[in-house]
């Protein structure tokens, strides 16, 4: 008869996106799973497979998690504009309180796997694609309301205010400050 599983596996996705985000894929040993985990090797392989399993396992978390926050920032109540400085701003701010500076996981994730692992590569691509859909909903809302110029492709503006995160989320593992993240947030609204 098979033992129960002592741990929950939901929750050792978590602790290992965590150890994934922190170190990259590269540099994540199994051996480092398991500690964090705090689990036998054994339980990390009969439950995810694979290193790579768990790691595919938490970049989708991360996916969701990530895409799901954002698309709830940009959906509240309030002027387009306003609620997509407040996004950019929180973006921002929590890139810049982290110790680790460890960025997007994401983005860590497409610049460290994407031209060896076509899965990473799929998963990031479509955090992308989410997150492009999230900024599209938005301009198409500020294109009704009037608050954002007619003269805008709402795809086109949605391409850019998504390569904008990206570029703010690089930016900000190696920013000594606020400065420059806020003059790319008030250039990118005030664009609009």
């Amino acid at each position: 008869m098979a033992r129960p599983k002592e741990f929950d596996p939901e929750a050792a996705v978590d602790q290992a996106m965590e150890v994934f985000w922190r170190k990259g894929y590269a540099a994540t040993t199994p051996q480092d799973l398991v500690d964090a985990l705090s689990i036998g090797k054994g339980s990390l392989y009969n439950t995810f497979g694979s290193k790579r399993g768990l790691f595919l396992r938490a970049l989708r978390r991360y996916r969701d998690t990530q895409t799901a926050a954002l698309s709830e920032a940009l959906g509240r109540p309030g002027p387009v504009k306003e609620r997509l400085r407040a996004t950019l701003t929180a973006l921002a701010e929590t890139d810049l309180a982290d110790p680790d500076q460890r960025g997007c996981l994401g983005v860590n994730s497409a610049t460290e796997l994407a031209g060896t692992d076509k899965e990473a590569a799929e998963l990031t691509r479509r955090m992308l694609d989410l997150t492009e859909d999230a900024f599209r909903a938005l301009v198409e809302e500020g294109l009704r309301t009037g608050e954002i110029s007619s003269r805008h492709d709402p795809a086109d503006l949605a391409a850019l205010l998504m390569n904008t995160v990206v570029g703010m989320r690089v930016v900000a593992r190696v920013s000594e400050g606020p400065a420059r993240l806020t003059r790319v947030i008030e250039a990118t609204v005030n664009s609009l």
